[in-house]
């Protein structure tokens, strides 16, 4: 089995080929090929390569399949004695990734 980790917009994930991967949003249409270059670590049959700080010639190739939103967070802040109470929320927003190929 092979997999790398691989790093978006400042954040690390881990790439198995055949699963999808959930990135920050971005402008790429859904159905469009998406290609990453920032490998860290690449390991293919127990032979492990770990970029310093990348991984030279290894690439990551996906197609993006859907742009969506996370589930809404709320954040509540409530301050006694003095009639504070303030609700926020949040929604994130993602592209999913369907990761096709390494190497």
């Amino acid at each position: 089995m092979s997999y790398a980790i691989f790093e978006n917009g400042g954040k690390q994930y881990k790439a198995v080929p055949g699963t999808t991967v959930d990135i920050d949003r971005t402008l790429i249409e859904e159905g469009a090929e998406i290609e990453f270059d920032q490998v860290l670590l690449f390991s293919s049959d127990g032979n492990v390569q770990v970029g310093a700080p990348i991984v030279d010639g290894v690439k990551i190739k996906g197609t993006v399949e859907e742009h969506f939103k996370a589930k809404k967070v709320l954040v509540f802040k409530y301050i006694p004695g003095k009639r504070v109470r303030k609700t926020k929320g949040h929604r994130q927003q993602y592209t999913r990734v369907r990761i096709d190929e390494i190497g």
